[in-house]
């Protein structure tokens, strides 16, 4: 009591930086804050987390606590500066506590072992004692070899008595703990490099377009890239006739200084990365505006077997080769539906079920008006034979990338690879002592073991336990 009360403030102010319950605490405070950064979308739209918010609340307090959750930063929290206070707060607590016992643990890993008189030895946690026939002198190489056995380098002392064999291993055991500390730093810096110097953002690309530019903070901040990124196809694959979407995949390419520099068609969990910059594919939609600039892409295949590629636009008409058929587009549904009294209309704005009206004539004659689907073969084929096949309409999707810079990933991934090394090290590794101490008695040799392990005590004791059984052994003349 009475040195805590001639405690500088300094060294108070240090013993409250030091203290564990000060990283409980902080600790306590980032798990619970980065619950509701979970649960809150970062940086998505008000109506988004509105939505949220009343179906755990309630609607009628679901504004109210926008409002509040807004003010605090929570909306964009992994940014906002009392986040990152903490983690440096955090940090500090760590550094000080290491910093605070870790000389008190170098002492015990560099300080050499030496012989213990038999009194000490006694109020070990683990002591052993067997008494085997013959001289100490006899009974030495023994003992030396069961160490060896069980992998122990030992130092030996002659005394007045007989012998006194001591080792240890895994002093360095004691650092693991350290180690995971400076791996927590090590993330954390990681972690504060990617949200300073890092960012995330969304962009929608066109199909055969191309942008220089991100979005981040709902769309309110553009972030020059440093190239273009260019969208030269997306394409959409169901669950068989489903509108439930298999995959989607959008085929992109990198321009730098107008050379393209990079192509890769990427899919969910398959990004692509140019200058430490990630475009993860999100999500995809159809633009209604871009219908009349849109290009049909049709296979005509003749009955005869005549076949042509074609790309034609809405209006445009076409002549099947080898045929008296022609053909003109009149017009376009991206999701086609027929009703119970056979009348087509347009259920989704997405590209679900497209499907292009054509009229077509023999020989200048009207003949059939009829929808071509594109997920129907067996729409395209013709009464008198010839063929037109429904391969794409381009130009009127865009893929939604999400776009992502993070110089700090690898500098976390090693921090990752350090914790996983250093919990190792601290929970299946201890730093074990042992002693044994031979004294001769008359004809005999009594065995004293001592022996302590800061960890998993219980499996060393087992080790103990093998060394006498090795000692019983070497005594009745086994191998």
């Amino acid at each position: 009591m009475e040195d805590k009360k001639n405690k500088s403030i300094i060294d108070k102010f240090w013993d409250l930086l030091a203290s564990v319950k000060l990283a409980i605490i902080i600790f306590a405070l980032i798990a619970l804050t980065s619950i509701v950064g979970t649960i809150l979308e970062q940086g998505a739209d008000e109506a988004r987390n509105l939505q949220i918010l009343a179906k755990l609340f309630g609607e009628s307090v679901a504004p109210s606590l926008y409002t509040i959750f807004n003010k605090l930063g929570f909306m964009d929290m992994y940014h906002s500066w009392w986040f990152i206070s903490i983690l440096i707060l955090f940090s500090v607590n760590l550094i000080i506590c290491s910093l605070d016992r870790l000389p008190k643990v170098w002492k015990l890993i560099s300080e050499p072992m030496a012989p213990s008189p038999e009194e000490k030895l006694r109020k070990f946690l683990i002591t052993r004692e067997v008494v085997i026939q013959g001289p100490a002198a006899k009974v030495r190489d023994t003992v030396a070899d069961a160490l060896k056995q069980l992998g122990f380098k030992s130092q030996e002392v002659t005394e007045e008595k007989g012998f006194q064999f001591f080792s240890q291993k895994g002093p360095y055991s004691r650092l693991g703990v350290f180690i995971t500390h400076c791996s927590i730093l090590v993330i954390l810096c990681g972690a504060i490099i990617g949200l300073r110097f890092g960012f995330k953002g969304y962009v929608n690309v066109p199909e055969g377009t191309a942008t220089n530019l991100a979005f981040a903070d709902r769309g309110t901040r553009n972030i020059p890239l440093g190239f273009e990124v260019r969208c030269d196809n997306f394409d959409a694959e169901f669950y068989g006739m489903s509108d439930m979407p298999k995959e989607y995949r959008s085929w992109l390419t990198i321009l730098k200084d107008g050379r393209e520099v990079l192509k890769k068609s990427i899919v969910v969990n398959d990004p692509l990365t140019y200058e430490g910059i990630t475009f993860y594919q999100a999500s995809y939609g159809f633009m209604n505006e871009n219908i009349d600039r849109g290009i049909f892409l049709f296979r005509l295949i003749s009955a005869n077997g005549q076949s042509s590629d074609i790309q034609l636009r809405l209006g445009d008409s076409f002549h099947i080769q080898g045929s008296n058929i022609s053909g003109k587009i009149l017009n376009f549904s991206p999701a086609l539906r027929i009703d119970e009294h056979g009348h087509a209309f347009t259920y989704a704005n997405q590209m679900n079920n497209p499907a292009v009206l054509i009229d077509f004539s023999e020989s200048g004659a009207r003949t059939l008006t009829g929808w071509i689907l594109k997920r129907h073969p067996e729409t395209w084929q013709l009464p008198n034979g010839d063929r037109v096949e429904f391969l794409d309409y381009w130009g009127v999707e865009f893929t939604g990338l999400q776009v992502r810079k993070d110089p700090g990933v690898w500098i976390v991934y090693f921090g990752c690879f350090a914790m996983s090394a250093g919990l190792f090290i601290a929970f299946f590794m201890s730093h074990r002592k042992i002693w044994v101490k031979l004294v001769e008695e008359k004809n005999s040799t009594r065995i004293l073991v001592g022996a302590t392990a800061n960890k998993n005590r219980a499996a060393f004791e087992r080790k103990v336990d093998t060394l006498l059984s090795l000692l019983g052994r070497k005594e009745k003349g086994e191998k």
